[in-house]
């Protein structure tokens, strides 16, 4: 194995190992104020249960969720970089190191048969977004994503002259409830069917989101009062991230990529 492929394999067991047995400091906070400023005592107690659940998985590392997830990463490489190995055969031998040293448990199974492969690996997995950038080097994001949240996600082909925050509002008040919440949600508007998921993905990778239209979205999903678990309260979602793209005369498509509160995501950089 060169010694590049080998920094790419330990990179991705590294990122893996961190994204499942803690979390980013800016999700940590937003909980933090979210318990602060919740008024339903209840909903508090579950804000801090979520807290301790994490000060936990970190002294002891062990995952911080039983669902651990699809394996899905986030890579930005530099133009210049020349790589004689497959990048993302390197990725995913350390999808399969970490499935046996975290440990993970496996989740990739086929479609149809729902033979389990085992060792979160196979045709399509791990799933890896790829981005050119400047600079040198790569850095690889892990972003595991479980079920409970993900089976909550949603694409909707709209019509032009339908209200895609309505839409949004609505979906959210249907599902929300299922995905642990409070939540985090990636929103694509715009582009093709396709495209507009993977904007929705793209957008919880590039949280928080802080414009005038997803601080109003926020607030909306908010006043649901669906709350922390589903169980009531002033906390239903901790950030909302909408990314575009242009989009056909005739259509709107407006995708919802369902986040828990577990907001897992850790980066190493390859140099």
């Amino acid at each position: 194995m060169s010694d590049m492929k080998d920094q790419v394999v330990q990179a991705t067991v590294r990122a893996l190992e961190r994204a499942e047995t803690s979390l980013p400091d800016w999700v940590l906070e937003a909980i933090r104020q979210a318990a602060k400023r919740e008024s339903n005592a209840l909903a508090r107690q579950h804000l801090q249960f979520m807290l301790e659940n994490v000060k936990i998985a970190g002294q002891s590392s062990l995952p911080l969720c039983q669902d651990t997830g699809l394996a899905i990463f986030h890579v930005k490489m530099s133009r210049d970089l020349c790589l004689d190995f497959s990048l993302y055969e390197a990725i995913a031998e350390g999808v399969r190191i970490a499935t046996e040293k975290i440990p993970l448990r496996p989740n990739a199974v086929h479609p149809l048969t729902r033979k389990n492969s085992g060792d979160n690996t196979g045709p399509g997995m791990p799933d890896v977004i790829l981005d050119y950038v400047d600079g040198c080097g790569l850095s690889i994001t892990a972003f595991p994503k479980g079920a409970g949240s993900e089976n909550m996600s949603l694409v909707g082909m709209l019509n032009p002259a339908d209200d895609p925050f309505d839409f949004i509002v609505k979906t959210v008040a249907e599902r929300a409830a299922n995905a642990c919440p409070p939540l985090f949600l990636g929103i694509g508007l715009g582009g093709s069917f396709d495209l507009a998921a993977r904007l929705a993905k793209r957008a919880l990778l590039n949280m928080p989101g802080s414009s005038q239209e997803e601080m109003r979205l926020l607030e909306r999903i908010n006043s649901l009062g669906i709350g922390p678990m589903g169980l009531g309260g002033d906390i239903t979602a901790l950030g909302v991230k909408i990314e575009t793209a242009l989009c056909h005369t005739a259509s709107l498509p407006v995708a919802i990529n369902f986040q828990c509160w577990a907001n897992r995501s850790a980066t190493e950089v390859v140099q």
